[in-house]
């Protein structure tokens, strides 16, 4: 097991990707072992890698950081637990594609643990849950929300950034982007499901998954 950390407050954006690239490096040269960081942020969007201008509609709403990570841009902020992943793919295989599959497992996971069934959907990064208590699509498919998003980075075969899940946070602080780049799809909670789900309660749910996807 690598280890845990739950960081109080809320943790500033750049001291924290600092302090997380430095364990990164740390591991990667044998000094530090494996370790997960369950946080919050203040309210902020990031960056990623394949973010496109157009899909920041509100510039001035929260600071904005460029992320380094794979994906769009994604909202960060109180009531979303945020789980910086820092493992060693030297060690558990050398393969991108079954690590973020891995991830998006242990989500899924985590959620089935409150009854909550997450999907995952073709052409779209991140954890689908179906809500069949809203309206319909146009085309009749059902109503889609996203609860959770992936969003890793490798460096020297050792990852970081990481997933985040919402459980309880302002669901309008996403207006302010397209998140991961998509518009027809909205996003939900654990607490909009009608689930009194605490971020202990994830926490504990997040570190009994773990074990079971990845060896």
């Amino acid at each position: 097991m690598p280890e845990w950390t739950t960081l109080p407050g809320l943790s500033p954006y750049l001291g924290t990707l600092a302090a997380m690239e430095a364990r990164a490096a740390a591991i990667a040269e044998g000094r530090a072992p494996e370790a997960i960081w369950l946080l919050e942020h203040p309210p902020l969007y990031t960056a990623g890698t394949s973010s496109k201008p157009a899909d920041l509609t509100d510039p001035d709403r929260f600071p904005v950081f460029t992320a380094g990570r794979g994906g769009q841009y994604t909202y960060h902020g109180p009531g979303q637990r945020v789980a910086y992943v820092m493992l060693d793919l030297n060690t558990r295989g050398r393969d991108v594609r079954l690590f973020v599959q891995a991830l998006e497992n242990w989500v899924i996971g985590t959620l089935a643990t409150f009854n909550v069934t997450g999907e995952r959907r073709p052409g779209r990064v991140g954890v689908w849950v179906t809500r069949p208590d809203k309206p319909a699509n146009p085309d009749g498919t059902p109503h889609e929300a996203k609860i959770a998003a992936i969003g890793v980075k490798l460096r020297r075969w050792v990852s970081f950034h990481g997933i985040s899940i919402n459980v309880e946070p302002d669901l309008s602080h996403f207006s302010g982007i397209v998140p991961c780049g998509i518009r027809d799809h909205g996003v939900t909670s654990l607490v909009d499901l009608g689930l009194p789900v605490t971020l202990p309660d994830l926490d504990t749910a997040l570190i009994g998954e773990f074990p079971r996807h990845f060896a």
